[in-house]
């Protein structure tokens, strides 16, 4: 039993690690829609490609307001710091549980 424990104990770190990593990118992509950046630029491109199929689906559920304001990097990184506070403990809450 305490393999399936030393598997969710990695799992949750690996969970934490990718969201964190991704609230960054997240961040990231938001300064880079401050300024006028190449949009052929590979990491430009990066950023939008791997950020826009979940920003995408937020913009359909909240307008964006008057002046441009685009609300969806913080909606995402604010459901991301949930997922983490939420996601991760139980997953090691579990492990602790099992090994």
């Amino acid at each position: 039993m305490f393999v399936i424990g030393n598997f969710l104990g990695a799992l949750a770190t690996l969970v934490d690690f990718a969201l964190s990593a991704y609230m960054w990118v997240i961040i990231g992509r938001a300064i880079i829609s401050w300024v006028n950046a190449d949009p052929y630029n590979p990491i430009v491109r990066f950023l939008h490609e791997i950020t826009e199929p979940a920003l995408s689906r937020i913009r359909r559920l909240v307008p964006i307001f008057g002046g441009g304001l685009d609300l969806s990097p913080m909606i995402l990184i604010l459901a991301l710091i949930f997922l983490r506070s939420f996601l991760v403990p139980t997953l090691q809450h579990l492990a602790r549980s099992m090994g």
